[in-house]
């Protein structure tokens, strides 16, 4: 019995040390918060959540928070964004219910999104919308032919480094 109290109070105590490691390395003080608030303690790379969007099939949707780089925001109300998942691959968020925005000048910040990374197809009519709200010129949109598969993610809290 004494060595399975002994045993007991060191696993105790390696999952408390582990879980308090994992919090002290993010000070959300460093961050601005958009939307709920969250723990951020269950953080992914990008190069991991890119390793999770290519395991998802249409329809899967994944519980995850993950850290990037701000690639884009949406220039007319800070209504979506892309994060970085490699040097070629993005991931596009939309915000819980269009119940926040983040800032118009957030491109190139770090940030921290919790909430639901799922696959899906967007129309062309949706890419020219978004490209148009992007900033793009005529030129561009005109290019936009073809539906996309797209990593996107619905964020219900996001952390911006100040």
């Amino acid at each position: 019995m004494k060595l399975f109290l002994v045993a007991f109070t060191l696993v105790l105590s390696t999952v408390t040390l582990a879980q308090s490691k994992t919090k002290a390395t993010i000070n959300t003080a460093d961050y601005a918060l958009f939307g709920e608030k969250f723990q951020p303690n269950k953080i992914v790379s990008q190069k991991e959540m890119l390793k999770k969007y290519k395991n998802l099939k249409k329809g899967d949707t994944i519980n995850v928070q993950y850290a990037a780089t701000i690639k884009s925001v949406c220039k007319k109300k800070g209504c979506w964004m892309k994060m970085e998942l490699s040097d070629k691959e993005t991931s596009f968020i939309k915000f819980k219910d269009y119940e926040f925005f983040v800032p118009l000048n957030a491109d190139g910040s770090e940030a921290i999104v919790n909430g639901k990374a799922f696959v899906e197809i967007i129309s062309v009519s949706e890419l020219k919308h978004f490209a148009q709200d992007g900033g793009k010129s005529k030129e561009e949109i005109k290019k936009i032919t073809k539906p996309e598969v797209t990593y996107s993610f619905e964020a219900s809290g996001v952390y911006i480094k100040k």
